[in-house]
């Protein structure tokens, strides 16, 4: 039993490690803000990460990728995605020191950017229908449900190892850099967020054209 909940950590730490934007959007904020802030906004993700999973868990998948509600989830993850890189790229104009870099920012604003990153995410909701329904259903008929929430609370256990460590990284990384790679790295996380942003639009006006 060990041994499988060890697989289940090792699947949750592998669910987080593609880049995305709650990665970019991690790594800037432990460079501007440090280790809490970075920690946090994965925290939010998880949470949003969470209520996907309890919707998979009770079987109400099916509503989320009828039409309307799939333009919603592109229309919002646009929006989202398109504000967020915006704002990186606003900070990066600021005139910052290292010392600057330290500047405050409360931590509930971290949070609610991962949450809203994750809650937004289109691909996110669909990564996970695929992922862990698939995981889900396998471990419900092999093991019955109550051992499968058990093996769902270790993938989480992977998704804190993986934010807890994305966080020191960043941490970690703002105390050997400049200001000006603080500055591109603002920029560049901005336009990646824009790149993703651009893409839940154009996916919002091709459903869009679906349903009319």
């Amino acid at each position: 039993m060990i041994s499988i909940i060890i697989s289940y950590i090792f699947l949750g730490i592998s669910l987080s490690a593609p880049v995305g934007p709650i990665n970019i959007a991690q790594f800037n904020k432990g460079i501007h803000h440090g280790f809490l802030n970075a920690w946090l906004v994965g925290i939010g993700g998880m949470l949003a990460d969470v209520l996907f999973m309890l919707i998979i868990y009770y079987g109400i998948t099916d509503y989320l990728t009828t039409p309307i509600p799939k333009l919603l989830m592109w229309t919002l993850g646009c929006l989202v995605l398109s504000y967020l890189g915006y704002e990186s790229i606003r900070d990066s104009k600021k005139k910052i020191t290292l010392a600057e870099s330290n500047q405050y920012e409360p931590p509930i604003k971290s949070f609610v950017t991962g949450f809203l990153l994750a809650a937004s995410n289109p691909l996110n909701i669909i990564f996970w229908i695929g992922i862990y329904g698939s995981v889900l259903t396998e471990a419900v008929h092999t093991i019955g449900k109550q051992q499968a929430l058990l093996y769902s609370s270790a993938i989480f256990i992977g998704i804190m190892i993986w934010d807890v460590s994305m966080a020191a990284i960043a941490h970690f990384s703002r105390k050997r850099i400049n200001k000006t790679i603080i500055k591109w790295i603002s920029i560049i996380a901005g336009i990646v967020l824009w790149i993703f942003g651009l893409n839940f639009g154009y996916q919002a006006i091709i459903t869009f054209i679906d349903i009319y």
